[in-house]
């Protein structure tokens, strides 16, 4: 079973194209007959983490991808890395601005993704899906979900692989005036659908360059 989640609407937005993608890829993997379920997450620091946690207990997956919005990127990130901090630039959707507060209390650091990473990125570059590995998942509700999920998964031992991917703004979320890169909403949902299959069947990842000088 894969669980792939997204976020609702936050920041004044009247979508949050995370969702849309997310369903659209369970769709497609069910429809190659892959078992796939899509959850709707919080956008709030503090009933994101257990609305995860309840999802992982009800379906049992093998493979968890998280999916949030990067309004501004250009790629489908796929990130690597998921910092212990909350720093809120703006609230989140209950209100909450949390400042240099740990997501989990006397946690790591840091977490790594055990997605395959580098062989996800090569797939999607393979596809022609705009991607990029990324090291940084911000400090708002997306990384705090990131940091919960792979804590969460911390005593499973391999057993479920789990990670995070950024997806840029949908056309229609653009603001007006900008110049701001768009995917459509199918395109992700192949992209997160790929990232998903990869993981599936990718046990050892890929050895190569996809950093970044800053």
């Amino acid at each position: 079973m894969i669980l792939i989640t997204g976020f609702e609407p936050f920041g004044g937005d009247a979508s949050n194209p995370s969702w849309p993608a997310a369903v659209g890829a369970v769709e497609l993997l069910q429809a190659s007959g892959t078992a796939a379920v899509a959850v709707e997450l919080p956008c709030a620091f503090g009933t994101s983490g257990p609305a995860l946690q309840q999802a992982i207990e009800q379906y049992q997956p093998s493979v968890v991808i998280a999916v949030g919005l990067a309004g501004g990127r250009s790629n489908v990130s796929i990130e690597r890395v998921a910092i212990n901090v909350d720093d809120a630039r703006i609230p989140d959707n209950a209100g909450d601005s949390p400042v240099d507060t740990p997501v989990v209390s006397e946690g790591p650091a840091a977490y790594f993704s055990t997605l395959p990473v580098k062989a996800a990125f090569a797939a999607l570059r393979d596809a022609g899906v705009p991607a990029e590995v990324s090291n940084t998942a911000g400090t708002f509700v997306c990384n705090h979900i990131f940091y919960e999920l792979m804590h969460q998964l911390r005593s499973e031992s391999g057993r479920v692989k789990g990670g995070f991917v950024h997806v840029p703004y949908s056309p229609e979320l653009v603001p007006t005036g900008s110049n701001a890169p768009s995917l459509s909403i199918d395109t992700m949902a192949v992209a997160v659908q790929i990232i998903a299959q990869t993981a599936l069947t990718v046990e050892t990842d890929l050895s190569m360059a996809a950093g970044t000088l800053h």
